[in-house]
């Protein structure tokens, strides 16, 4: 038996019978036992489920295909049993063409395949003495109840040898290896046998039969309903459990039992879980310092001089600003911006300036304790090592090795897919296609911008402004508002279009780089589609913030995009405001989509299942008829739920300074989000295939690219986007002697000192506005703080001293900023050690008693 389990190793992977040869399922019928998850004897486990439909019965396709397709299913499931496998097969209740296999990994073959695999199985209990935590009495309130949800034994482990069964820590043979680990078992084998060879290329898997329609599902079996506990007393329910503890609504400020998680769904939802946990959490403290700084603008905002002066009428009412567009615009009054520098008082203040750097310091922080709290998670959950012991090569991988190479480290040839000039022609094309793609999305970002300087035309002409004019509503409809909010609703639709090409697009890029292993597989396709999305989400958020009415011109001499569209301006204010409303429509609109996708398909799709099934029969129902009507995780799992997050991540961290209440909304959203990815995953999914995972992979590094750059950018925002830098500068320097004409630092003055003065008589006929000039002024005011010397000036119309030293300021306060952040940082990093001490004497711990259980023995072996 195990030389033939062995032959599933690369390269081989047993021979196709001969057709008086295929051993076939046992057939058996339905024991009316709904809640059993055992063969018909009632003694040998279900680890997994095969459903097909019957090919005598199906009536669409050909009689040829359907003989092949029954032909490689026969020497599928003939090969399954050659390896050890036990397979019953039993017709559905409710739909007699489909037939449910069912499969079960006698233990010969569990212990065979978890050496094969280098499984790590518990050798004894853990016998280091652990301290409560101080805060251990305040986290009790919020964990799950002791009695309900058992705390897991902590063992030390060792990868399983079958030669040193002995030492390994059994009471029952039957409980050794937990459902998830046999599971992930019968997965291994089931992704490996062969059924069919072809021009002398074996074909393998269920992958490729689920594929190709000849399988119809394949999944381990959830162990009850999440409903009500299992009538079986053999089943420890816990599915229900998890619903009722975690994934109920009720348990919304609860602690997650991210160890009863891992048993039931395996380390890699687990991860996620804890990190997801870790994250909220963390976010906690971000939320209270955002709604701190969010309050201390709200407060401060009647103290704002400089929007007291745009809503004087006596000052900003006397300020006739330029038209903002050629010909069809007109003169406006600068009173018609008081709402929105009311609301950009609330922003742009000192807190906001205080919020950044804090959260630069805090994204340092969240980083290094999540290595600390991950390093634990890897020695408690056995992966410590897993990358170097028991990852194995995806059988796509397997499949293309027809190139022999000279290994450099063992001397010894090997099988590749392709050669070294093979690699680098698919590395060169894979590359070619990522940066075409994201060019892609540069242009769309470019026909929005296009979008936006045409369309404000329109609305210049349609919503005219008039200087006496006082309608209410005009105070909030202008040209620039309809502008940037029908331009952002447009680049929310074209995000989410862009996002479902471009996932198909790195799906199929990445398999065709031919990843070696299922970690390097998602690693590249992590890299792949965060680089898609980091460019189509935040690419209108930076031009928004770097580029808008940053190269415009003056009145006189505008620049034109195209040769043809005259640069937008922002307002007197700054574009800081616009920036918020881009992200609160996309973050809101991205948030609300993936919901609608994330939960309510599911349920729907479920739902009408349902329904259809109750219609057609009142029969009682096994469980692996109930799983199978429910809906599949898809190949890529969880991969959307860590980019959804990630994209909030960056939108947290990249662009707070121009939305102190972010964090606040991220950690309200989270907080849903943990519970409807438990309820989906415990109600709506059949149950995934336990694997393994070290850590968050790609995804680490990601986030840590996100938190250097942040820095940059909230210093950039600050300096640049925000009007903060050119008030500081008027106050300590232009507002006083030689330049000002007050006796103290002060911020009168300010709006009619930084808003330009341009003659109109200096107007272009290509520009000039077609509506009349009210009154008898003979100048108007620049939209934007270019800080020019007025008309009649020797230097007229070019930047002042004032501008110079603003640009100064600025540059300056992005090295300070940066550096001071950067240093915190670096210290922060040095002080807190990626691994516990208490993590590493465990570690230490586990490796001494390892080498003393199992290497001793066999000395005392060698020397009897």
């Amino acid at each position: 038996l195990v030389l033939e389990l062995n032959q599933v190793i690369i390269p081989t992977y047993g021979t196709v019978p001969e057709q008086q040869n295929l051993h076939t399922p046992e057939w058996v019928g339905f024991d009316d036992k709904p809640d059993s998850l055992f063969f018909k004897d009632g003694q040998r486990r279900i680890d997994f489920v095969l459903v097909y439909e019957d090919e005598s019965k199906k009536i669409t396709n050909k009689r040829s295909d359907r003989k092949k397709q029954k032909r490689k299913r026969q020497v599928y499931e003939s090969n399954l049993i050659n390896h050890g496998l036990q397979l019953e097969a039993t017709r559905s209740v409710l739909d007699e063409k489909l037939i449910f296999v069912k499969v079960h990994a006698p233990w010969e073959v569990l212990c065979t395949y978890a050496e094969v695999m280098h499984i790590k199985l518990p050798l004894q209990h853990n016998d280091l003495k652990t301290r409560d935590s101080a805060f251990n009495w305040f986290s009790r309130l919020f964990r799950v109840d002791e009695n309900i949800i058992k705390p897991e034994q902590e063992f030390f482990t060792a990868p399983f040898q079958k030669e040193h069964l002995s030492n390994f820590y059994i009471q029952d043979k039957d409980t050794f290896f937990n459902p998830a680990t046999r599971s992930r078992i019968v997965h291994f084998i089931l992704s490996r046998v062969e059924y069919a060879t072809k021009n002398n290329v074996k074909k393998f898997g269920i992958n490729k039969l689920l594929d190709t329609g000849i399988y119809k599902a394949a999944f381990p079996l959830h162990d009850s309903s999440f409903r009500h506990p299992s009538t079986d007393p053999n089943c420890p329910s816990e599915r229900y459990l998890l619903y009722r503890e975690w994934a109920h609504p009720k348990n919304i400020f609860k602690l997650q039992p991210l160890d009863f998680i891992r048993k039931y769904y395996g380390e890699k939802i687990g991860i996620y879980f804890a990190w997801l946990g870790f994250y909220t959490n963390m976010l906690t403290v971000a939320a209270v310092v955002g709604v701190g700084c969010f309050l201390y603008g709200c407060l401060t905002k009647d103290n704002c001089t400089w929007s007291q002066e745009v809503c004087d009428p006596n000052i900003g009412g006397n300020i006739i600003m330029c038209p903002q567009c050629d010909k069809v615009c007109t003169y406006w009054n600068l009173t018609i911006t008081c709402e929105s520098s009311k609301k950009l008082c609330i922003f742009d203040s000192f807190g906001t300036l205080v919020f950044a750097v804090f959260m630069g310091i805090w994204v340092t922080f969240f980083l290094e304790f999540w290595k600390r709290r991950q390093a634990e998670l890897e020695y408690e959950w056995d992966t410590v090592e897993y990358l170097e012991q028991e990852e194995q090569v995806r059988p796509e991988y397997e499949a293309r090795c027809t190139h022999i190479v000279m290994n450099e480290i063992t001397q010894q040839e090997e099988h590749v897919p392709y050669t070294a000039w093979g690699k680098c022609m698919r590395m060169t094309f894979c590359t070619s296609a990522i940066f075409f793609w994201i060019l892609l999305i540069i242009a769309s970002v470019v026909g929005i911008i296009v979008y936006r300087l045409s369309v404000f035309l329109v609305f210049s002409a349609t919503l005219s402004e008039h200087i006496s004019g006082t309608e209410a509503i005009r105070k909030y409809l202008t040209p620039q508002t309809a502008t940037s909010v029908t331009a952002s609703l447009i680049s929310f639709v074209v995000i989410m279009i862009l996002n479902i090409i471009y996932e198909k697009v790195a799906i199929l890029i990445t398999d065709f780089e031919l990843p070696r292993t299922q970690t390097d597989y998602e690693n590249s396709l992590t890299t792949k589609m965060f680089l898609f999305q980091f460019v189509n989400y935040y690419s209108s958020c930076f031009y928004i913030a770097f580029f808008k009415g940053k190269f415009v011109g003056h009145p006189g001499s505008p620049v034109y995009w195209l040769g043809k569209y005259r640069n937008e301006e922002c307002d007197p204010g700054g574009c800081l405001l616009e920036l918020t409303t881009q992200l609160a429509i996309i973050v809101g609109g991205k948030a609300i989509w993936n919901n609608i996708q994330e939960v309510l398909l599911p349920l729907v799709k479920n739902l009408i299942g349902r329904y259809s099934a109750a219609a057609k029969s009142e029969k009682v129902v096994p469980r692996w008829e109930h799983d199978y009507h429910l809906q599949p995780i898809g190949k890529l799992g969880l991969f959307y739920e860590y980019l959804e997050m990630v994209i909030q991540f960056g939108f947290v961290t990249l662009f707070v300074a121009s939305f102190p209440l972010a964090p606040l909304l991220a950690l309200i959203n989270n907080m849903l989000e943990i519970r409807l990815d438990a309820w989906k995953l415990t109600t709506q999914f059949r149950r995934m295939v336990p694997q393994k995972a070290q850590d968050i992979g790609a995804w680490q590094p990601i986030l840590q690219g996100i938190a250097i750059l942040a820095v940059v950018t909230n210093a950039m925002i600050i300096a640049f986007t925000s009007d903060m830098i050119p008030r500081l500068v008027y106050y300590w320097s232009f507002s006083v002697p030689p330049y000002g004409s007050h006796s103290s630092h002060t911020m009168k003055g300010y709006i009619n000192s930084t808003l330009s003065l341009f003659n109109i008589s200096d107007f272009k006929n290509a520009s000039k506005p077609i509506s009349p000039w009210f009154g008898n002024q003979t100048t108007c005011r620049q939209v934007y703080r270019d800080l020019r010397y007025p008309p009649g000036h020797q230097h007229q119309y070019e930047h002042n001293i004032y501008y110079w030293h603003v640009i100064a300021a600025k540059l300056a306060f992005i090295i300070v900023m940066e550096h001071v952040i950067y240093f915190v940082k670096f210290i922060i990093s040095y002080v807190i050690p990626d691994v516990s001490q208490k993590t590493k004497s465990k570690v230490k711990r586990e490796k001494y008693l390892t080498q003393k259980l199992l290497h001793e023995n066999d000395l005392k072996g060698v020397k009897k």
